[in-house]
């Protein structure tokens, strides 16, 4: 996508957020217009639900909706909030097993120290009645010993639970945090590390790499024609396409608000560019149907850039090529597939 053509999409979505506003008669600080303008754009899925609940039954949504919906769909601290709170509970079960390790040395030390007192008085001679008091004594320090060991046993045993559940828990708050909720596929963050990953690895085993950045074509009339949960609808056929094309060891993302990016370890370009035609093909072939009327809305296509990796290329520069290359599909007519070597036969060609 050229500047220009991201700049439209981008004033397109902030105009959208200000109408709202006016509409709903919301004061325009930035909160409220990051939430609107999340919900223009189609970014997340379970925040435009939550406002279409709203909207549906009563018609607008007041400033009191708005802030909650924000701070639970949006608010930065939400995710580390869940992470700290993680962290502390498992802060708070080491803590537990810490005490009750320090309680089970302390009554063993007690322990010993009575074996220890009860061996100095037997060796200073018999006595039966004193024999008597100190069986006694190792008796009482030896359930008291046995009864602290069983507590610690316990508390053991139930600190393993609920650390692997708590394991469980940020296991899913990483997920979380590394894919778009709409499509499932991995999110812009996990793109990026994991291109810059990429490229290091085939910078170092001098590997195949390649890179397809897709676009929706007119993605925004379709929008703005048949609402943003059609939209959506678009946007999770395309997802489930990409997934059902590529094999496990190739990483697909969100990478925009209509834009999806593949990363293609050891693959050519070649071989990319047979993926990319897949894809392709496979998004023109569903039929899109509105689910809550049945009513055929027709076909979407998509087009498509396909770039490769060339000793020296940064993760920005193999973007730029891909998104090079998708420019010259748009150009050309949309629906189509094209690759870096088409830009530069076209450059000889000129």
């Amino acid at each position: 996508m050229t500047q220009r053509e991201e700049f439209l999409r981008t004033i397109g979505y902030g105009e959208a957020a200000v109408a709202q506003l006016r509409r709903n008669e919301n004061a325009a600080y930035p909160r409220n217009y990051e939430l609107w303008y999340n919900y223009c754009a189609g970014f997340n899925h379970a925040l435009n639900r939550a406002v279409n609940d709203i909207l549906r039954s009563k018609g607008r949504i007041d400033t009191a909706e708005l802030s909650a919906i924000y701070n639970q769909h949006i608010s930065p601290s939400r995710l580390s909030d869940r992470i700290e709170d993680v962290g502390g509970r498992i802060s708070g079960e080491i803590e537990g097993v810490v005490a009750a390790m320090s309680r089970t040395m302390a009554a063993n030390a007690n322990y010993a120290g009575t074996l220890s007192d009860a061996s100095s008085e037997l060796g200073a001679g018999p006595n039966l009645d004193r024999l008597r008091g100190i069986v006694g004594e190792l008796l009482v320090a030896t359930q008291e010993t046995e009864k602290v060991n069983r507590e610690l046993e316990g508390q053991l045993a139930d600190s393993q639970k609920q650390i692997a559940e708590l394991k469980e828990s940020l296991d899913s708050l990483r997920f979380e945090s590394l894919t778009d909720e709409l499509t499932t596929l991995a999110n812009r963050k996990h793109f990026d590390q994991s291109l810059e990953r990429a490229v290091a690895n085939a910078d170092e085993a001098g590997g195949a790499l390649s890179l397809l950045i897709t676009d929706i074509d007119n993605f925004k009339s379709f929008n703005d024609s048949f609402g943003h949960q059609t939209g959506d609808q678009v946007l999770r056929l395309v997802a489930l396409s990409v997934k059902q094309a590529i094999k496990s060891h190739h990483l697909a993302c969100r990478y925009g608000g209509e834009e999806f990016a593949i990363i293609l370890p050891k693959t050519s370009l070649a071989r990319a560019e047979t993926l990319a035609e897949r894809i392709r093909v496979t998004v023109k072939e569903k039929e899109l149907k509105k689910r809550s009327t049945g009513e055929t809305l027709g076909f979407i296509t998509v087009s498509i850039g396909v770039a490769t990796y060339r000793p020296g290329d940064t993760a920005v520069s193999l973007i730029e090529r891909a998104d090079t290359a998708l420019y010259l599909a748009k150009r050309a007519g949309r629906n189509r597939v094209c690759t870096e070597k088409m830009l530069t036969d076209a450059e000889d060609e000129g």
